[in-house]
């Protein structure tokens, strides 16, 4: 099975990113994880917030950024790997001129109702 971002719809999580799902199990024969693209536009940032369940991997694909990961600042540029373990607030901004596009993995899967921003 082989997806293209160009034909995927894309949608605004509750962090504020666009993302473009390419694996999901609601529209892929998977289990267990999902696979998506995230872009944050240049001197955007994503509102913080944590996953309560899914541990998740960015993969920095294009631009440059800072993450704010349980407290610790880090810089952030293109073929970085973060690890962000299950309940460790987080967040991105795109301190780039061009767009921030980060390729997100998470399991169990992402879901909204997985995701807190309140403070």
């Amino acid at each position: 099975m082989m997806h293209n971002r160009s034909n995927i719809s894309s949608y605004v999580t509750k962090d504020g990113s666009r993302i473009w799902e390419l694996f999901h199990p609601g529209s892929s024969p998977v289990a267990g994880f999902s696979v998506a693209e995230a872009r944050v536009d240049a001197g955007q940032e994503t509102v913080a917030h944590v996953h309560h369940r899914s541990q998740e991997v960015y993969y920095i694909l294009e631009g440059c950024g800072e993450m704010s990961l349980g407290g610790d600042a880090l810089a952030v540029i293109q073929g970085d790997a973060i690890l962000i373990l299950p309940g460790k607030r987080h967040n991105i901004k795109n301190t780039g001129v061009g767009a921030l596009r980060i390729l997100c993995i998470c399991s169990p899967p992402y879901a909204h109702e997985d995701t807190g921003t309140g403070l």
